[in-house]
Formats: structure tokens, C-alpha cells, sequence
């Protein structure tokens, strides 16, 4: 089973996908550049469509949380999963930058739905999604002897999303955080 299939969705028409699909992209926009709060009125005027649509498709905020949410796991799982023809250093610091853009968008949709429902099946398949996707590329590069032995992809999470939450108006700045923890995992023999 691949790392992306969170969870079974039935086929849509052709025209039903694309107004799914315009009205998760205008929601992941307006939750980044505003909050999760953002009147819903307001995405479906971003998607260009009405509220009636954005209500056949998503009933409630939750829902529409959901769908933004797991759509941002689907695609770290993915991108996982694409980089596997890399050296396996190569792909977990290409996946761990793109995780830093990742887990600033993710925090604030995971608090939306801790409130709402923190037993959430949606979340906890996307918390396994990325605890697999993550783990592989941390385990496949301590096999190879590029990653520390002495560490866990949970280790490594937590040391990446602090670094995506560090406050700056430098985005360079938490480029240099991230290479600086990047050295720091890699794997150095010690002089005796």
C-alpha cells in the first residue's frame, strides 16, 4: 500500500471534481493568508463559485478542514514517495524542506480540527501517512550511513516543524535553521 492512499473518496463526475477541487485550493489559500476562521462565504467567492456549491460538497467547516487537511498529507506522502530514485540523503533534505513550508500551513488546520474533534479518523490516518512517509526516508538514509543511528523520524519532526514556526520575516532565515539541523542529523565517523 502506498504511503498516499489516506483515504477512499467515490468517483465524481468530471465537473463535480473540478469545483472539489477550486473549492480546497481557494480554502488552503484563504487559511494561509488569513486563518481557519475565514468566513466560508469567502472561499467559495475565491473559488468563484457559489456557497451552495461549497455546501454540496463540504456540509460543514470540518469537512471542508478535512479535505484541505488531508490533501496537504496526500501530497508530502507523495512527494515521499517521488523521491525514492534519489540518494537517500538527497530525498529526506528534499522532503524535509518541503516539509518546513508544510508544517506552518498544517499546525493551523491541526488545531481547527483538535477542537472541533480530536478523535478525528482524518487525522489520525494522516498522522500514520506521515509517520510512514517520514520514517522511511529517515530509516532508508541510516541504512546507508547518512543519518545518525542515534535518532527517529519523531526526533526529526519535531526538530523541523520548530524550525517551520520559528517567527521571522527572513524566510531565508529558517533556510540556514534547517540546513544547520540537517548537519547536525547527518552521520560524521568521531576521531578516535
Amino acid at each position: 500500500m502506498s504511503h498516499t492512499e489516506i483515504q477512499p473518496q467515490r468517483p465524481m463526475r468530471a465537473d463535480a471534481r473540478v469545483n472539489h477541487d477550486k473549492l480546497v485550493a481557494a480554502a488552503r489559500a484563504l487559511f494561509t493568508d488569513k486563518s481557519t476562521s475565514a468566513p466560508l462565504e469567502e472561499v467559495a467567492e475565491r473559488a468563484g463559485l457559489g456557497i451552495g456549491t461549497l455546501y454540496r460538497h463540504f456540509p460543514t467547516r470540518q469537512a471542508l478542514l478535512e479535505a484541505v487537511y488531508v490533501g496537504e498529507v496526500e501530497a508530502m506522502a507523495r512527494a515521499a514517495d517521488d523521491l525514492a530514485d534519489l540518494p537517500p540523503w538527497d530525498a529526506l533534505s528534499q522532503w524535509l524542506h518541503q516539509y518546513v513550508g508544510f508544517a506552518a500551513t498544517k499546525r493551523a488546520l491541526n488545531e481547527a480540527l483538535m477542537e472541533t474533534d480530536p478523535n478525528s479518523t482524518a487525522l489520525l490516518t494522516c498522522r500514520t501517512a506521515l509517520l510512514g512517509a517520514g520514517t522511511a526516508l529517515v530509516e532508508r538514509a541510516q541504512r546507508a550511513g547518512a543519518v545518525r543511528a542515534d535518532t527517529n523520524f519523531t526526533d526529526v519532526v519535531r526538530m523541523v516543524g520548530a524550525i517551520a514556526l520559528v517567527p521571522t520575516e527572513d524566510p531565508e532565515q529558517k533556510e540556514r535553521l534547517l540546513e544547520l539541523a540537517l548537519d547536525g542529523l547527518r552521520y560524521h565517523a568521531h576521531d578516535s
